[in-house]
């Protein structure tokens, strides 16, 4: 410690929103906000900030008011705004950020709101689901001066970290090629999601995660996107919904290599498969291979009458895990929940962690953080928005299309000769 550091004994408060009140909302947002607005998170710039749960916006209101019943003090006593008009009326009251955890397609709409309205926003991934859409928000933000950030937990999980510190220490030299993979069991798109599955599917859901992952580790530039899958068990055979999805992405480096990467995604895994999901990555460098495994690093436990549906037989403690620490204090953490801290502790960083006056560099350095930023986040939304118009081509009869990231934009290419169609005008 040096003579000149200083340490923050300031108290402050930042009076969190929430969009959206179901299963991200219970596993994460949930046990941050009980704990962030009880004993708040410490920094020296800024001292102590408390970041209780102050209003909340969902379509019916029943899972906040079940909350509301089930907190039993846990929760500070939010307000609850349900349809029409719920993210409006959250906007009219004093809340400084606002996290949103909706369906995918409907983030923009709220994200928007939230940024016009002056608030600091955090949205789930995807972000949303076109360049256009990124634009906006971006735009806004800036005009009003707040931070707009995506949660993208997976590149808090200590293995992913680890890869990209071998990859930035340079012991893992170029990367080849890649593979990952993330299957979700059947109750979570016929049950959890079944209200708004309907045209979606599960590459958009969570190969986002690996897309980020790819982009943020390595670099690179993105040249082309190609997707297949499968329908016939969440939906109709020849319709718009998806049970599994396979992404391909071409990144080609500033010494003019390439490398592929294969993304594949299911969300109708057999319920009664051991684990919560099954998720597994392989990349291959010119000096090198990675493997991770979710499963396999974990542990198995068996409980008769309870796994391995009930309770799954592995689990991941490192995403989320509720636990009685040895000082018998019951807790609940992991990298699903530290991945929300680090939002609020940017915000804190921002508002108050240094003179009125500096807040504007404070804001710009926040803004730099590729790995959470809307900024940073144009090339996995190109990808994303290249899925969803190869997947919408493929569902009306024409499969095979591919998508190349071009000078002139974001262009879709059909497997035949034909007219291409630009998706997004600009760069990407």
């Amino acid at each position: 410690m040096t003579a000149s550091a200083t340490f923050s004994t300031d108290q402050h408060v930042l009076r969190a929103g929430m969009v959206g009140m179901g299963m991200i909302f219970d596993e994460t947002y949930r046990p941050f906000f009980e704990q962030a607005g009880a004993a708040g998170i410490y920094d020296p710039s800024f001292g102590v900030c408390q970041a209780p749960l102050t209003a909340v916006a969902s379509r019916t209101g029943g899972r906040a008011e079940a909350y509301r019943r089930a907190a039993a003090g846990k929760a500070g006593d939010f307000q609850s705004f349900r349809e029409p008009d719920s993210i409006g009326q959250l906007l009219k009251t004093d809340v400084d950020l606002v996290c949103v955890a909706t369906p995918d397609d409907r983030h923009f709409a709220a994200a928007k709101a939230v940024l016009a309205s002056g608030k600091h926003l955090l949205v789930e991934k995807p972000s949303v689901l076109s360049l256009a859409e990124l634009d906006e928000l971006d735009r806004l933000a800036r005009e009003h001066g707040v931070l707009a950030k995506v949660v993208y937990h997976k590149l808090l999980d200590p293995d992913h970290k680890k890869l990209r510190t071998l990859v930035a220490d340079g012991d893992l030299r170029h990367v080849n090629h890649g593979y990952c993979s993330l299957l979700e069991p059947k109750s979570i798109s016929g049950g959890q999601f079944a209200e708004w599955i309907v045209g979606r599917n599960p590459g958009t859901y969570v190969a986002v995660h690996y897309i980020k992952l790819i982009d943020f580790t390595f670099g690179g530039r993105l040249k082309s996107v190609a997707c297949t899958g499968q329908r016939g068990l969440v939906g109709p055979a020849d319709g718009p919904t998806w049970d599994s999805t396979q992404l391909r992405l071409i990144y080609q480096y500033d010494d003019g290599r390439e490398a592929a990467f294969d993304i594949h995604t299911s969300w109708v895994t057999p319920d009664n498969f051991p684990g919560y999901v099954e998720q597994e990555v392989q990349f291959r460098f010119d000096n090198g291979v990675w493997n991770g495994h979710s499963r396999k690093r974990g542990v198995e436990c068996t409980i008769e009458g309870q796994t391995p549906l009930a309770r799954k037989i592995t689990m991941n403690n490192h995403y989320n895990g509720t636990f009685l620490e040895p000082w018998g204090e019951r807790s609940q953490r992991g990298y699903g929940i530290e991945v929300l801290e680090r939002f609020v502790r940017e915000v804190a960083t921002v508002e108050f962690g240094g003179p009125v006056g500096e807040r504007e560099q404070r804001l710009q350095r926040a803004r730099e953080l590729s790995y959470n930023d809307l900024s940073a986040d144009r090339q996995t939304v190109a990808a994303v928005q290249a899925m969803e118009a190869i997947l919408a081509r493929h569902a009306v009869g024409q499969p095979n299309c591919i998508v190349e990231l071009r000078r002139e934009g974001l262009v879709l290419l059909p497997p035949s000769v034909g007219e291409t169609e630009v998706l997004y005008r600009g760069a990407c």
